[in-house]
């Protein structure tokens, strides 16, 4: 199995810091659209994203639960349907002690995408992270994918080094998907070449 890694806030569906209320959660422009080409490419669907605000102590985890139903009612309506949903609680500055923890799950750390590999038999190194902060590119990198940063104006610090340097840029998920789309073209293209050579007398 491929998969695609969405981080939720900025990139899956509209940025509110720290929202837990179901009726605020809208997705981003075109996501709903992009999420299809990748079902159609044969990509696994995750949901990636830090919910520092369970270490504040500004909602619960279970708070979460209602955002995500709203976020599956959402992409129902376009026929496209999540295979995982990982969230870290965790934040080194967090009010809430068993949470203010440095942890392997936050990212840039690749925890969420290691675990969801080791549960679904992902194959990373054939899957993507695409995220709207240079954090998400590091995870990505660190799991072993290959990333695409939705550059949006979230990223504000731009501190960048080899982990943190995407494969790709976009403006938006849809065009991160028509890019991606046109890299698996690619890719099929070569393999086939390579057939046709390994096949050649």
């Amino acid at each position: 199995m491929r998969a695609i890694f969405l981080d939720k806030d900025g990139t899956l569906v509209e940025n509110i810091p720290y929202n837990i209320d179901p009726e605020l959660i809208e997705l981003s422009w075109h996501a709903a659209s992009a999420l299809q080409i990748f079902q159609q490419l044969g990509y696994a669907l995750f949901v990636v994203t830090n919910q520092p605000g369970i270490a504040k102590g500004l909602f619960t985890e279970s708070a979460l639960d209602p955002v995500r139903l709203r976020l599956a009612e959402h992409l129902a309506q376009y026929g496209v349907i999540l295979d995982g949903f990982y969230y870290c609680p965790h934040s080194p500055d967090g009010a809430i002690s068993r949470y203010a923890i440095r942890c392997t799950c936050r990212k840039p750390m690749p925890g969420m995408l290691l675990q969801a590999a080791r549960e679904h038999g992902i194959d990373l190194l054939r899957s993507w992270m695409i995220g709207d902060i240079l954090h998400d590119v590091e995870a990505g990198r660190r799991a072993g994918c290959r990333t695409v940063l939705i550059d949006n104006g979230n990223e504000t610090e731009w501190k960048t080094s080899e982990l943190r340097t995407p494969h790709f840029t976009a403006p938006d998920l849809y065009v991160a998907a028509q890019l991606i789309a046109a890299e698996d073209g690619t890719a099929s293209k070569r393999g086939k070449a390579t057939l046709r050579d390994n096949a050649t007398p």
